[in-house]
């Protein structure tokens, strides 16, 4: 064997000891922390000319199945059950943004904090984050005075939305800022007129407070519809923009789950539960009717879409109860 023989079998004889000395690659990768938080919480969509934009508040754990009344915690129970639904059970309370091209509308304000520690607020970080600031907002629109559709008007004492007219049914001031309906409340009630007076006296001090009654068109394409019963003046709002058309239900019903199905199901909180029911039948027999957009307050965010009769089981429609079909989520513009 030649000496350059030998020398080329010596080399390939040393190279996997070589190769085996040759620190490769880890594919070994430390573990990414859990990040346990959402995306800022504004859902968009245009209705004809007028953009709307839903703002999540919070959400809130609630014992649904012994706050719903006129039935049995045990239906209830079963209803959450077949829509998957825990209990107790995340609701929602979403506040909605209607920008006319002329006028930033904003119906509700959520509830600021008034829910406790567990439910925080983030009303005005979404508003934020959806591209608006507070003083931007022109009118809010509120659909009663319970303290998760008004704790977000002010802040220790100062106006969240310093240019805006707040706007409240008659009815609904004329018994939240009554003293004598006050003085007549249960005394664990006595809160809600406290709080009513709290958030928006600094409103109506500075000129911003104004009432109307009955159904009432308060700017071009935005319309309030009486619908007492939760409230003593609970109220509606219908924006409408070339030919088509949302209806903000605030509390005109609670939980999908239990309510699309058996409407007849009402809560604690209604003070005339017979009255809102008969408000809820309408609505939705009117919304599945004519195949407009919904937003409400506690359905789960974006708390936006259309109402249909349920199928009954001979195939035709079922003319007392329903079914809730979310918006589809889409880039927009």
């Amino acid at each position: 064997m030649s000496l350059r023989s030998l020398s080329l079998a010596l080399a390939l004889a040393a190279a996997p000891l070589s190769l085996s000395l040759v620190a490769l690659p880890s594919t070994t990768r430390a573990a990414a922390p859990q990040v346990k938080t959402q995306a800022p919480g504004y859902y968009r969509l245009m209705l004809g000319d007028f953009e709307i934009t839903a703002l999540n508040d919070t959400v809130a754990t609630l014992p649904i199945d012994t706050l719903m009344t006129n039935t049995t915690p045990e239906k209830v129970r079963a209803a959450l059950a077949r829509n998957h639904q825990p209990s107790p059970t995340p609701t929602s309370v979403n506040a909605f943004l209607i920008n006319t091209g002329s006028q930033l509308i904003l119906v509700d304000t959520g509830a600021n904090g008034l829910l406790g520690p567990k439910a925080p607020s983030n009303l005005l970080a979404n508003l934020k984050a959806a591209g608006y600031t507070p003083d931007q907002v022109d009118a809010v629109l509120i659909t009663h005075m319970h303290g998760d559709h008004i704790g977000g008007l002010t802040t220790d004492g100062h106006m969240n939305f310093p240019n805006a007219t707040v706007y409240v049914d008659a009815a609904e001031k004329g018994h939240w800022l009554n003293a004598e309906a006050e003085a007549k409340a249960p005394a664990d009630k006595r809160g809600g007129f406290a709080a009513a007076h709290k958030l928006l006296d600094v409103y109506a001090a500075a000129g911003k407070l104004k009432t109307f009654d009955g159904v009432t068109s308060l700017f071009p394409g935005i319309t309030a519809l009486p619908a007492h019963g939760h409230t003593p003046g609970h109220t509606t709002y219908a924006a409408e923009s070339k030919g088509q058309k949302m209806v903000f239900w605030g509390d005109l019903m609670h939980v999908a789950a239990v309510q699309f199905d058996t409407p007849a199901t009402t809560i604690q909180f209604d003070s005339d539960s017979p009255a809102a029911y008969q408000q809820r039948a309408k609505a939705y027999a009117e919304a599945a009717k004519d195949g407009y957009w919904v937003a409400a307050a506690h359905l789960s965010f974006p708390g936006i879409g259309h109402v249909r009769p349920k199928d009954a089981t001979d195939g035709k429609a079922d003319p007392k109860s329903y079914v809730w079909e979310p918006a589809q989520y889409s880039l927009g513009e």
